[in-house]
């Protein structure tokens, strides 16, 4: 199962980020309390009118914010000459970079990396199909566009179409609605 999917540029900015899973709060590899508990204790000191709901929102969106970088730290200091795939906390990443971004998809151990490796490669030419040739920027101005392909590829988690024709159908059916 898909965790998260991320799509990163070589700078650290995330240009995607869709999770299905919500990340663990206060675990981590190397995390020490980290961002979540200081979050958890600006939030909780002082009586800043949060409620507990907002405790969990912010601790949840931190911790995503603190993967995402450590990702991010991991996949752009990874030497070429080594694989795809690293084990990271409880589950595996899988990254491919294309021109200046990286594509990375966080999976269950168990799951099959070279599906997931051929899995962003679709992805990357759903989107080469879509805006005819691809790059940074059109992801930046059309990014419900790039959220609409992806959520026509993945759902919850799983690979839910993998024909490029018909997800990029389903796609432009959708834009006639709007």
């Amino acid at each position: 199962m898909i965790r998260f999917f991320l799509l990163q540029n070589r700078q650290g900015k995330t240009r995607l980020s869709k999770w299905y899973v919500p990340p663990p709060i206060g675990g981590g590899a190397g995390s020490g309390g980290g961002a979540s508990s200081l979050v958890s204790s600006a939030n909780g000191s002082g009586g800043g009118g949060y409620s507990a709901a907002a405790d969990g929102s912010n601790q949840t969106e931190a911790e995503k914010a603190r993967i995402e970088a450590e990702v991010h730290r991991l996949v752009t200091s990874r030497d070429k000459k080594y694989t795809n795939f690293i084990e990271y906390n409880n589950y595996k990443l899988i990254y491919r970079r294309y021109a200046g971004l990286f594509f990375t998809i966080a999976v269950d151990v168990q799951d099959n990396e070279l599906s997931y490796l051929e899995s962003i490669h679709l992805f990357v030419e759903l989107l080469d199909s879509y805006f005819a040739n691809v790059c940074e920027l059109d992801i930046v101005f059309n990014f419900n566009k790039v959220y609409l392909i992806l959520d026509e590829y993945m759902l919850a988690g799983e690979i839910e179409e993998t024909s490029k024709r018909e997800i990029l159908d389903r796609v432009k059916f959708l834009e006639k609605l709007d």
